[in-house]
């Protein structure tokens, strides 16, 4: 019997006593890999087993989005969001528990209302985009001008922008990376700056959704110095489809937007921390992260409640271990990631000192479906190494994958700074579902897939904190998601 046969064997067994409806092992990249059986493996997957039967993950995700809600960061809930955290950290026994401040925008989402008032008269659902700015007390009526991409609008003339409405009408494609989101949001992002210069009064994207239902998609947008700031929001899929029907009859569509977001200024937030301390090496890190913030439309459940309970369970079940791992696990609850990565970037100022001891980090932000592969970005002299240490993951139908890991978006700026980072990548098909949309709420997690991750966590962070192997120096960070 092959090597693969025997694994795959291995894992069924594995997913049977467990009594769990886990993916079958994926086919792994080396056909020739041998399952780890040492000690540190066996403890690995032990801790697996456990992740897998607990309930632990779902209910600190449940605690989260009923006892909180939605915490878009600068708000009260925001601050009781960070006070949550640290209530419950504590009262999962770890060893240290803390918070650290950090500043960040506030702003204020108000009303939005948009229509069709010629020559078909149609409501229309729409949201603002995160930081944009009010229209006029009695808003904006002008014509369409619509753009299949931010490549087409940064390519047209101002003559057929100016005094108009921009309709950034750009798809975005399923799969199981979410790689259509990266492909497509540079419309909200960047689409206000390019329609500003251009002459526009306002830009309204198509949702960077997968979703067919009538809810706009939020997200954060930007604005540059010397730029006119104009309003910006994001339509619902149907709606966009709406609009297309109409343009295909009429290419004078026009629309009314009323709009009374605001900025706030600046507030005061907070990265939370727990520590499990290493035992023989506290000094060094393994961090786990996800971020505590949300947008304030839905509860906040996949996007990241269930990134907080992921990295949680897993720190909490190798804290509760009779001998504590060589290395410190540390638990990063980052602060206001919907809005810029803030809290990603004020972690990685104030803690720029001890960078060269962070041994690994990897942050969990793409929801709660199961993770079926672990990147790395680490010394390409060790890759291989690196992966044959991990081979017992696959047991947990987590394939072994390649060496362009960017770590998630709040340790995406590590891998520079010189820290290693993995990626344990989630089945994001259905994510772009309910991203920034009010459905992001707790029924859309199934607790089975959720404790899979949290059980491919706790086998990474187990093992990282153990291993031996010199992860440093990490490749060229190529992979943003």
């Amino acid at each position: 019997m092959k090597n693969y046969q025997i694994a795959t064997l291995v894992g069924a067994i594995f997913t049977t006593l467990l009594g769990c409806q886990t993916p079958v092992p994926a086919k792994m990249s080396d056909a020739s890999l041998v399952i780890n059986n040492s000690d540190d493996a066996k403890i690995s997957q032990q801790l697996a087993k456990q992740a897998l039967s607990s309930r632990l993950s779902y209910d600190i995700v449940e605690s989260l989005t009923v006892e909180v809600g939605p915490r878009l960061a600068g708000t009260d809930k925001d601050i009781m969001a960070v006070d949550w955290a640290m209530e419950k950290l504590w009262s999962l026994g770890f060893d240290k528990v803390y918070k650290e401040s950090v500043q960040v925008p506030a702003w204020s989402r108000g009303s939005a209302h948009a229509s069709i008032v010629a020559p078909y008269e149609q409501p229309l659902v729409v949201t603002a985009l995160g930081g944009s700015v009010a229209t006029p007390v009695n808003g904006i009526q002008a014509q369409i001008v619509r753009f299949d991409s931010l490549e087409e609008l940064s390519n047209a003339s101002p003559g057929r922008i100016e005094g108009k409405i921009v309709f950034i009408d750009r798809k975005t494609e399923r799969h199981i990376t979410g790689k259509g989101y990266g492909e497509a949001v540079g419309g909200r992002s960047r689409g206000a700056i390019v329609a500003a210069q251009k002459g526009a009064l306002a830009i309204v994207i198509r949702s960077i959704g997968t979703d067919h239902d009538r809810m706009a998609h939020t997200g954060m947008m930007r604005y540059e110095e010397g730029t006119p700031k104009i309003p910006a929001a994001a339509m619902s899929n149907p709606d966009a489809d709406l609009i297309n029907a109409m343009l295909k009859r009429n290419p004078n569509i026009t629309l009314s937007l009323n709009m009374t977001s605001e900025n706030l200024g600046i507030a005061t937030s907070y990265n939370v921390i727990a520590e499990v301390t290493g035992s023989s090496k506290p000094d060094e890190i393994v961090l786990i992260g996800a971020h505590l913030d949300s947008w304030d439309e839905g509860t906040g459940a996949i996007d990241d409640g269930a990134g907080v309970a992921i990295v949680t369970t897993a720190a909490k079940l190798i804290q509760d271990l009779p001998q504590k791992p060589a290395r410190t696990i540390r638990v990063v609850l980052y602060a206001a990631e919907e809005v810029g990565l803030v809290g990603g970037k004020a972690y990685a100022a104030q803690h720029a000192d001890e960078l060269g001891k962070h041994y690994i980090a990897a942050e969990s932000d793409f929801g709660a479906g199961p993770i079926y592969k672990i990147d790395f970005n680490v010394n390409p002299a060790t890759f291989e190494q690196v992966k044959q240490q991990h081979s017992a993951i696959t047991l947990n139908g987590v394939e072994l994958g390649n060496n362009k890991a960017s770590g998630g978006p709040d340790v995406s700026m590590l891998p520079a700074l010189g820290v290693p980072v993995a990626s344990l990548n989630q089945d994001g098909t259905d994510y772009f579902d309910y991203h920034h949309t009010p459905n992001d709420t707790l029924d859309k997690i199934d607790p089975k897939k959720l404790a899979q991750s949290a059980a491919a966590y706790v086998q990474f962070a187990y093992m990282m904190a153990q291993s031996e192997i010199d992860l440093r120096p990490v490749t060229e960070q190529k992979d943003q998601h």
